[in-house]
């Protein structure tokens, strides 16, 4: 759900007819999850766009009367060249890649309420600060300059500690985030640096790099844009997160998305934490108009 310009996303909601809005309410009407983290949705100010979708989805039947979307780093323009193109003020100069703020970024959807003052929000961590980060260095040195790696932040949308409270099971929390993909760069690789060090995040996060995280009923979910097996990306990073024992991966091996220039790789995750027993799980079928991702669900008991 991501559009050319501010506005137009909810614009296309508001009017009821456009393909694409209504094939996403019809997937995530036939899912029917309780909590949906959203991946490539644009953001606004005050949430309108996402306050929009959420009506349409109930008129749909599918209620969603609690939301969560913080500021993410997509779109937020810098005055430094970012990506080494040499030029200023184009959308890969922003924090996180995007023609406009929030262009693409994600949001989440619960039927239960979100404990917003306890949520934990790493969006201004900045990429030299996670432990062993693989910043991009060329033979001048930092790229693309010293200076922009003393302003870079790690996340291209956001990396989101949200937490949850169910009426029978407490609290529970997600872990989400919409990595760069590792790709569209040099030899420098500086997205598929980037891209590493932000599922690496994670495991750091986990290790309690990064303050309290949860020991229990927690679910690491979004997309990661990083294939365990396939693909350009430094794929280790993902490897080493699904070989955590704090996690499960009740979908090992299933593919995501359906690329054509790649074909059928895994990207996208729901991995809850060991303490969860899983009842099922599964990848949507998918319908094109809607994305060419699959919609990942776990079904998950205490």
């Amino acid at each position: 759900m991501q559009r050319d310009g501010p506005g137009i996303l909810l614009r296309d909601i508001r009017k009821g007819d456009d393909p694409q809005v209504l094939a996403v309410i019809a997937v995530i009407a036939e899912v029917n999850a309780d909590v949906v983290a959203l991946q490539g949705i644009d953001h606004d100010l005050n949430a309108s766009a996402l306050r929009a979708l959420a009506q349409a989805l109930e008129e749909a039947g599918a209620p969603y009367p609690h939301r969560f979307a913080a500021a993410p780093n997509a779109g937020r323009m810098t005055d430094l060249d970012l990506d080494g193109d040499g030029e200023t003020g184009g959308p890969g100069d922003a924090q996180g890649y995007g023609r406009f703020f929030g262009q693409g970024s994600m949001a989440v959807l619960s039927r239960y309420p979100v404990a917003t003052p306890d949520v934990q929000d790493f969006t201004t961590l900045l990429w030299r600060d996670l432990p062993d980060a693989l910043l991009p260095v060329t033979e001048a040195g930092p790229f693309p300059s010293a200076a922009a790696q003393a302003i870079q932040r790690l996340s291209s949308n956001g990396h989101w500690v949200v937490p949850i409270d169910h009426p029978t099971m407490d609290r529970f929390t997600l872990l989400t985030f919409h990595a760069a993909p590792p790709v569209f760069d040099g030899p420098e690789d500086r997205n598929g640096r980037r891209n590493h060090d932000e599922v690496f995040f994670w495991q750091h996060y986990l290790n309690g790099r990064f303050g309290s995280a949860p020991a229990t009923a927690f679910v690491l979910l979004g997309d990661a844009n990083l294939d365990p097996e396939r693909g350009d990306g430094r794929s280790e990073a993902i490897r080493a997160l699904l070989a955590l024992p704090a996690l499960q991966d009740p979908l090992a091996g299933q593919s995501t998305v359906n690329w054509p220039q790649t074909g059928e790789m895994r990207v996208d995750y729901v991995l809850p934490s060991a303490d969860w027993t899983v009842a099922a799980s599964g990848v949507h079928p998918g319908n094109a108009t809607a994305s060419r991702h699959g919609m990942v669900w776990v079904d998950l008991t205490r």
